[in-house]
């Protein structure tokens, strides 16, 4: 059974670099490889937002990697990662200050957009997936623990849907997310994962409620680092099945006790890891979804938080009229809201792929007056 190492602090970047010595990772990779190993790191870059804002992989996370790896001789190391459907990659690496960071240590970046793709098979069906991901002597994966407003929670499995071109992740929706997850889980397995939870937004996606927890924590098996995620943050595994199943297609185990926590220091402070509020679940009650794809889903949420904030909401608190959204209602007329592209069919509809925050808040104030 695989060991997780987890520490208490701030310093994204000084957490990173003792998380690894502790772990012994630079043995770990020349018991395998010569120094001039391609060393690839994928954070979480979903949209350009700040990390303190609980969406992002903190810059320091990245520094930290590649300081203690040049530091113990390797030469090799370049970050790759795409954001997600609708956004752009460069936009968003710059409001993360990762151009700094790359800057600073002579590091490449390479958006995974643009990537040349090589087709695999996998348990669900073949999937076309970026060549430098998959020709990565060793793959770090470094996501941020936070929650989602299709799978309750995102972390190590569910971070490597970066590693898929655009098309794919629209497949990935009209597929449910489960199984397509899990299924890349089977063929693309990290060989470290560390974990950004220093301030992750237990409820969106996309950040803009941090929670401050003060925590990271690193581990070579990403199913069990995603099983860790959950006791955390007070989910059962089966909360996000394809945990689970990603077990079950052999991508790791889901096995975590107390002794296979390694603690380096311990919290200031001694309190219970917070827990998801489930505001979404509250927030999106009349929502109509099928095969929503994350940024439009996430956008939306995003607008109804303000929607709320502003009392745009009935007595169970989500917003009163019918809202629709996903592949699943392309070419369907419908009597409601739409929300995207592909929704165009409503009654009335927030055009965009995907539509903006601010035009489905100002579809919604004028709707609910």
């Amino acid at each position: 059974m695989s060991k997780i190492y987890e520490i208490y602090g701030t310093d994204a970047h000084e957490m990173t670099k003792a998380l690894m010595q502790a772990a012994e990772v630079a043995d770990r990779i020349a018991a395998c490889f010569p120094r001039n190993a391609n060393i690839a790191l994928k954070p979480n870059l979903i949209l350009a937002a700040n990390p303190d804002d609980g969406a992002t992989t903190h810059a320091g996370v990245l520094s930290g990697c590649i300081e203690y790896l040049q530091e113990e001789g390797f030469t090799n190391i370049s970050i790759i990662e795409s954001s997600w459907y609708g956004a752009k990659t460069e936009t968003s690496m710059k409001a993360c200050g990762y151009d700094k960071v790359c800057d600073q240590y002579g590091v490449k970046f390479f958006d995974l957009k643009k990537d040349k793709l090589r087709r695999v098979e996998t348990p669900l069906r073949p999937m076309d997936i970026a060549c430098r991901a998959l020709d990565a002597d060793y793959l770090i994966d470094l996501p941020v623990l936070k929650g989602h407003c299709q799978t309750a929670i995102t972390c190590a499995l569910k971070n490597m849907k970066g590693c898929v071109p655009d098309h794919e992740k629209r497949e990935f929706h009209a597929e449910g997310l489960f199984e397509p997850i899990a299924a890349l889980s089977a063929v693309l397995k990290p060989d470290l994962v560390i974990v950004d939870s220093i301030c992750g937004d237990l409820d969106y996606e996309e950040g803009g409620n941090p929670v401050q927890t003060n925590r990271m924590f690193l581990g070579t098996d990403a199913v069990q680092i995603d099983a860790y995620g959950c006791q955390l943050m007070g989910l059962d595994i089966e909360d996000v099945p394809y945990i689970s199943l990603a077990e079950e297609w052999g991508a790791g185990s889901t096995a975590v006790s107390a002794e296979d926590i390694k603690r380096l220091n311990e919290p200031a402070a001694a309190r219970e890891y917070p827990q998801p509020s489930g505001k979404v679940q509250k927030l999106t009650r009349n929502v109509h979804a099928d095969s929503a794809c994350s940024a439009c889903f996430g956008t939306l949420v995003r607008a109804l938080h303000i929607a709320d904030e502003e009392g745009f909401r009935s007595k169970g608190g989500a917003y009163k009229g019918k809202i629709y959204i996903g592949q699943g209602y392309q070419g369907k007329n419908i009597d409601g809201l739409g929300i995207g592209k592909c929704c165009a069919g409503a009654k009335r509809c927030v055009k965009g792929c995907p539509p903006t925050a601010s035009a489905i808040l100002e579809e919604l104030r004028r709707t609910n007056d």
